[in-house]
């Protein structure tokens, strides 16, 4: 029982790591990096992560911190800017002092996917809750 029990939780720390994986400018494909290099020329301090069949870069532009999404073929599928909490519409900070009384907004973030549709991310308490552009809750997403 001690064995199956070990097995299962290790399985299940390895998940989040099989979402999204470090890896190399290298390993990832001409396409990607040209079409980052093109939408991005600015970018700094850029780091690679795969994440499924996809490639995320997260760099620096304008002292903002950002998050871009590509499939292999170079194409946009969603980017995200790290805003200030307080930068959050109203009743996103509503929603979350009623429904996570005493918890603090550690980041927030404005999710643009490729057809244009905004979204709001606020980190809290150990999750990722995402609003919609006028800030209805959608879901939460665990870390």
């Amino acid at each position: 029982m001690k064995k199956m029990l070990f097995f299962i939780l290790a399985t299940a720390a390895s998940i989040p790591l099989a979402n999204a994986q470090k890896i190399s400018d290298k390993e990832v494909p001409s396409a990607v990096k040209s079409a980052l290099q093109k939408n991005y020329p600015n970018a700094t301090h850029l780091k690679w992560e795969k994440e499924k069949a996809n490639y995320e870069a997260e760099f620096k532009m304008a002292q903002e911190d950002y998050s871009v999404l590509l499939d292999a073929s170079g194409k946009i599928v969603e980017t995200e800017i790290e805003i200030n909490v307080t930068t959050l519409p109203a009743n996103i900070k509503t929603y979350i002092a009623k429904n996570f009384p005493g918890k603090k907004i550690k980041e927030a973030a404005k999710i643009t996917d490729a057809k244009g549709a905004l979204t709001y991310e606020a980190e809290v308490d150990g999750k990722d809750l995402l609003f919609d552009s006028s800030g209805t809750f959608l879901k939460a997403v665990n870390h």
